[in-house]
């Protein structure tokens, strides 16, 4: 009777006894090294085995522990973040903290910032600029952050001259009881702000930044 690979590995798999009753057989087969085309017995193909799961798992662990890393400092700059906001005695005095972390701890050298739908507004400062309607409608519409390389005319106008230099970008919808306003990142290096990037933090962000306006200003 012909047994196919299949089946034989099958068997084995069921009969692990096998070796046990033929543990001599083990030392008379060989197999291919698979980094090379020397023979080499079952047992240091093993080894071999072994070791590349090892190295697999150790690669593995070592971006576990990098991803833990970089959380961890993400974390630092949120909480950051978060003392300098709800210490904020006033609107201006939020909006000036807000924009000196996302420059000091973010790295963010460019960020706009426009807000609406907010009762008594700051006409003076330049997050309460009036905005058009389209740009409400655009904003209503993003379920989370978007990341990646387009934004509308009017939204890279806000950049000024600097629009030109930026390559990638996250846009933040501000929400309380209703959509107030929008944050925008943008940055040179294409891929800071990509479409596949998680948007957990940009969010967590976004919900930040919308309950320390509203300790400081109504719904309109």
């Amino acid at each position: 009777m012909k047994f196919n690979s299949g089946e034989v590995a099958q068997y084995l798999r069921e009969n692990p006894q096998f070796f046990d009753e033929h543990a001599d057989a083990l030392a008379d087969i060989y197999v291919s090294h698979p980094h090379g085309g020397r023979a080499i017995s079952i047992s240091q193909r093993q080894i071999v085995t072994l070791r590349n799961k090892n190295l697999a798992l150790q690669e593995e662990l070592r971006g576990l522990l990098k991803l833990g890393r970089e959380n961890d400092a993400m974390n630092e700059k949120m909480h950051h973040l978060a003392i300098a906001l709800f210490t904020s005695t006033d609107i201006k005095n939020l909006l000036y903290g807000l924009n000196l972390s996302l420059c000091k701890d973010f790295s963010m050298s460019h960020a706009v910032l426009r807000l609406w739908n907010l009762a008594g507004c700051t006409t003076n400062l330049p997050e309460f600029i009036s905005t058009d309607s389209a740009i409400h409608i655009v904003t209503e519409n993003l379920p989370c952050p978007y990341c990646g390389p387009n934004l509308t005319k009017e939204i890279m106008d806000w950049f000024g001259e600097e629009a030109a230099l930026l390559h990638s970008f996250a846009m933040i919808p501000l929400r309380a009881e209703k959509t107030i306003g929008l944050l925008v990142l943008g940055d040179k290096e294409p891929r800071r702000f990509y479409p596949e990037m998680g948007t957990l933090y940009l969010k967590r962000l976004g919900d930040l930044i919308s309950a320390a306006i509203m300790r400081h200003m109504l719904i309109e």
